[in-house]
C-alpha cells in the first residue's frame, strides 16, 4: 500500500498494532479508527500509521487530523504520518488536502495526509491473491464497497481470511467494517465474516462479545441464587431451577437473590421482583 503511495517502506520493517484511543484526560473522546506502529531493523522508533476511514467531505476534519497526528508524536515520541481512506474520489481528492491551519496570511500548521481512494487502489477479487496480500485485499474492499465490484472483492478477502491467523482475522475484518461506514457492503461483510481490536465502534465482533459477556453474568447470578438456597438446605424442583436458569433480567435475578437468603421455600422467591 506504501508502494502505491509512493512513499518508502524499509523492506524488512515490522507492523505492531497500537491502541486507537487518543483521547485526553478531560472528557472528551477522539478515535482514530485503527493505529500501528512501522519499525525497521536500522531505524530508530520508526513512525505511528494512523488510519481513518472518510465517507464524506467534512471541514472538522482538519483540526482531528492535526490533534491525532500531534497526540501519536507526543505519545510515541516519533513521527506520525494519517492515512485516509475513501469510497469516492470526490472525497478522496479533498481528503489529499493539504489543510492548513493558522491566521489569514500564515501557516501555523499543516496536514499532509496520505490518501487511498478507488483511483489508486486495485479491484482484488481472487482468493488466492487476496491470501497473499490481506492489507491491499483489505483496503480494495474498503474503498471499492460503493463500486459494484464489491460483493466480488468482499468474497474474496473472507475466503482469504478463512486461512489466516487468527489475529488477523479479528484485525482486518473489523478494520473493513468500520471502513464500510452504514453501507450494504457492510451488511455483505456481516453476513460473510460472522468474528476486540476496535473497543467503541459497534462492529459484529464487539456486539458478539458483549451479547456474550451479558449472558455470563445472568448465568452467573441465577447460579447464585441457587447456590443460597441449597446451602440453606432448600430444596430446589427442576421446573424452579430452569425457571431461575432462563430469566433474562439482572435486576430481577437480584431480588431472588436478596429473597433466597430468607424464604422458607425456593417457590417463594418468585414472589420478590417477579
Amino acid at each position: 500500500m506504501f508502494r502505491i503511495l509512493g512513499v518508502p517502506l524499509p523492506a524488512k520493517s515490522s507492523v505492531e498494532v497500537l491502541t486507537a484511543d487518543v483521547t485526553e484526560i478531560r472528557p472528551l473522546e477522539r478515535r482514530v479508527d485503527s493505529v500501528l506502529r512501522i519499525v525497521s531493523p536500522d531505524d530508530n522508533g520508526g513512525f505511528v500509521l494512523a488510519i481513518e476511514a472518510q465517507g464524506r467531505r467534512d471541514p472538522d476534519k482538519t483540526v482531528s487530523w492535526a490533534y491525532y497526528l500531534s497526540y501519536l508524536k507526543a505519545k510515541y515520541g516519533c513521527p506520525a504520518l494519517l492515512l485516509v481512506v475513501c469510497q469516492d474520489k470526490a472525497t478522496a481528492d479533498w481528503a489529499a488536502g493539504p489543510f492548513r491551519l493558522g491566521p489569514e496570511g500564515w501557516t501555523a500548521l499543516s496536514v499532509h495526509p496520505l490518501v487511498l481512494g478507488p483511483g489508486n487502489v486495485p479491484v482484488i477479487t481472487d482468493p488466492a491473491r487476496a491470501s497473499r496480500h490481506l492489507a491491499p485485499a483489505t483496503f480494495s474492499a474498503m474503498t471499492h464497497g460503493r463500486g459494484q465490484e464489491a460483493p466480488a472483492i468482499l468474497e474474496a478477502l473472507a475466503r482469504a481470511l478463512n486461512t489466516a491467523d487468527p489475529e488477523s482475522v479479528a484485525y482486518y475484518s473489523e478494520l473493513l467494517e468500520i471502513g464500510l461506514g452504514n453501507s450494504p457492503a457492510r451488511d455483505i461483510w456481516r453476513n460473510l465474516m460472522p468474528r476486540t481490536y476496535f473497543p467503541g465502534r459497534g462492529t459484529l465482533i464487539e456486539q458478539t462479545w458483549q451479547e456474550g459477556e451479558a449472558k455470563g453474568r445472568l448465568e452467573q447470578s441465577a447460579l447464585s441464587v441457587l447456590r443460597v438456597l441449597e446451602s440453606r438446605g432448600i430444596p430446589v424442583s427442576p421446573a424452579v431451577r430452569e425457571r431461575i436458569m432462563t430469566c433474562a433480567y439482572m435486576d430481577t435475578l437480584g431480588y431472588w437473590l436478596e429473597a433466597a437468603v430468607t424464604v422458607p421455600t425456593a417457590e417463594e422467591i418468585f414472589v420478590h421482583g417477579g
